[in-house]
């Protein structure tokens, strides 16, 4: 199927072109992504992690103390957590006590420590890593993060508003339809097959991945 075709099933189903535009997610800009610091970047990093799982308004009603406690996770200080400092954590009603998710904090602010030192910072980093390449991204943070597998690389990818498309079970249902895999890829070939896909899509509809994105899952229907 072409990119119009989709759109025209998404519209078929919700009848209401600015409707499937504004579920579009908003992107930062090149610029924009640069600018956001490393400790933000950082905090949406573990951000993400406790969501995984869990009620999103229960961890950003949380968040708070998460940032107070966690030195407003200045990367720097939080690869320094030692064990000692994790008990103390695990009796503050405050926060999500979930030891594994808490765990992961020293090491993605090593691997944001780390890209920073590369690329002069980690925005530097994100804002000039390809969209056409985009699943080499989620599988760097996979393996140099915490807690970044599955659709973990693609999701916190979009909360820092970084163009990507994510492996929704809407979007593998009409990627499994039409052929391009038989299940939800999680292997290096079926990804960049996918990734081609979506990169053929873009070149159609002259729209961001993430609209490709949003427009087959909408195409499902509600």
């Amino acid at each position: 199927m072409t990119f119009e075709d989709y759109w025209h099933q998404a519209l078929n189903h919700y009848q209401n072109e600015a409707h499937i535009r504004a579920r579009f997610p908003r992107l930062r800009t090149a610029a924009e992504l640069r600018s956001v610091t490393d400790d933000r970047y950082l905090s949406a990093i573990s951000q993400r992690v406790f969501r995984a799982g869990m009620r999103h308004s229960v961890v950003d009603s949380r968040w708070p103390a998460f940032e107070e406690h966690f030195w407003g996770f200045d990367p720097r200080a939080c690869q320094l957590i030692d064990d000692a400092r994790f008990e103390q954590l695990m009796l503050n009603a405050a926060l999500i006590r979930h030891w594994r998710k808490m765990k992961t904090i020293p090491i993605n602010a090593q691997m944001v420590s780390d890209i920073s030192r590369e690329f002069g910072s980690f925005g530097d980093f994100i804002a000039q890593w390809p969209s056409d390449d985009i699943v080499s991204l989620w599988l760097l943070f996979k393996k140099r993060g915490a807690f970044l597998g599955g659709d973990g690389g693609a999701r916190v990818l979009r909360m820092f508003g970084k163009d990507t498309f994510v492996l929704s079970n809407d979007v593998v249902r009409v990627l499994v339809n039409e052929g391009v895999v038989s299940a939800k890829p999680t292997g290096l070939r079926d990804l960049h097959r996918v990734q081609a896909y979506f990169n053929d899509l873009q070149e159609q509809s002259g729209l961001p991945l993430s609209a490709v994105s949003t427009v087959l899952a909408m195409s499902i229907g509600p």
